[in-house]
């Protein structure tokens, strides 16, 4: 199946239900996530707007997450994830999903979630945060995200696309993945 086939709305079997775009703040998440779904004839979802009021207050704040603040968050977008799964839809959600015990609450059984990883070294994104004006998510708190990144294994299957390209090439680079 042609990429073109797949981005017509009409998606293969084979294709996933839901595909979640992760990485740390300032890599790309919401930007390529938003055009892959309008790629994709897809919804779209930012995790970002799942997170509570007490969560944005706190990174707001320069306080970093815990564990414990997150399982609510998680739970938020897994239920995202099954709802659209359930409609028969499809769906791209742009999700940080530092830790892998984070994406096994995402993915777990799910074989029909696919995982794209926006890999980008710590300056060029602090860059990009510096840049972005009005985030909750301040450029202090990017080196405690990369402190808790844990990459994605082989095992995971994920689609790992460096930041470098466009936005506009990075989709069409993962659109080429799906095949």
């Amino acid at each position: 199946m042609s990429p073109e086939q797949l981005g017509a709305g009409s998606s293969p079997a084979s294709a996933p239900a839901v595909i979640i775009v992760m990485g740390v703040s300032g890599s790309g998440k919401s930007t390529v996530g938003a055009l892959l779904a309008e790629r994709l004839q897809w919804r779209f979802e930012d995790a970002d707007r799942l997170h509570s009021a007490r969560n944005i207050e706190k990174m707001s704040h320069r306080i970093p997450l815990t564990d414990e603040d997150r399982e609510p968050w998680l739970n938020a977008i897994a239920a995202w994830i099954d709802a659209t799964r359930r409609t028969g839809g499809h769906g791209v959600i742009a999700c940080s999903a530092l830790k892998r015990r984070y994406r096994d609450v995402l993915i777990g059984a799910r074989s029909d979630v696919r995982l794209v990883y926006l890999q980008g070294s710590e300056p060029l994104i602090a860059r990009r945060i510096a840049a972005r004006p009005g985030h909750f998510m301040p450029s202090q708190l990017l080196n405690s995200q990369f402190e808790t990144l844990e990459e994605p294994g082989p095992d995971e299957n994920p689609i790992v696309v460096s930041i470098e390209p466009t936005p506009s090439e990075i989709v069409e680079r993962i659109v080429s993945a799906l095949h």
